[in-house]
C-alpha cells in the first residue's frame, strides 16, 4: 500500500513537471526536465545523458542553479519526502546520471528527540528514502553513499520547534 501510494506521488510529480514545462518562464521549464514515464518498477525516470536533457548548464557551485539546494526536510518522526523535494530529486538524479564519475553522499539528521539508537536509525531511513528517488530516476547504486549521523551534526542548536525543523533533514553532499 505505501509503494502503490509513493507510485501514485511519483505520478502526479511528473503530471506537475509536465504541466510546468508548458508555461514559459519556470525554473522547470529552464533546467529541461522532460518527462519519459516511468521505469519498470513504477518510478519516475529523469532523462540523463542519452534521453536528450543537458545537464552540462547546471553547475554546483551557482547559486542560481537547482543543484545548489541540497538539503530536504522532513516532518517530526517521518521519512517521506514531500511532493516539491521529489522534484528537486529528480533534478538531482538527472545531474547524477549525465555525469556517472560524480558521486553523492547522502547525510541523514534528526532532532535531539528520541534515543541516540532511534535516531541513527531514522536519519538512515530518511536518508534511504532519497537514494530510492535517485534509484528510482536512474542514478546508479554505486553513485550514493548513506551516513546517519542521527541527533549529532546539529544544524541548529536550541529545544524549540524551529530548531527541531532545521535538524530534521538529509543533506546531499557532492
Amino acid at each position: 500500500m505505501k509503494f502503490k501510494l509513493g507510485g501514485f506521488m511519483v505520478l502526479a510529480l511528473m503530471l506537475v513537471l509536465s504541466g510546468c514545462s508548458s508555461k514559459g518562464g519556470s525554473m522547470d521549464s529552464d533546467a529541461g526536465i522532460e518527462d519519459k514515464g516511468t521505469g519498470a518498477d513504477g518510478g519516475a525516470v529523469a532523462s540523463g545523458a542519452d534521453g536528450g536533457t543537458d545537464y552540462s548548464g547546471y553547475s554546483l557551485t551557482d547559486p542560481n542553479s537547482p543543484l545548489s539546494r541540497r538539503i530536504i526536510y522532513f516532518e517530526y518522526d517521518s521519512a517521506e519526502i514531500s511532493d516539491s523535494d521529489q522534484e528537486l530529486l529528480v533534478q538531482h538524479a538527472g545531474f547524477l546520471v549525465a555525469n556517472p564519475d560524480q558521486r553523492i553522499t547522502l547525510e541523514g539528521h534528526t532532532d535531539e528527540r528520541g534515543s541516540r539508537e532511534y535516531n541513527i536509525a531514522l536519519g538512515d531511513r530518511r536518508a534511504l528514502s532519497v537514494q530510492r528517488i535517485l534509484e528510482l530516476n536512474g542514478v546508479a547504486a554505486e553513485q550514493v553513499t548513506i551516513v546517519s549521523y542521527g541527533e549529532e551534526k546539529a544544524a541548529a542548536e536550541g529545544h524549540s520547534d524551529a530548531a527541531w525543523r532545521l535538524n530534521r533533514r538529509v543533506e546531499l553532499v557532492y
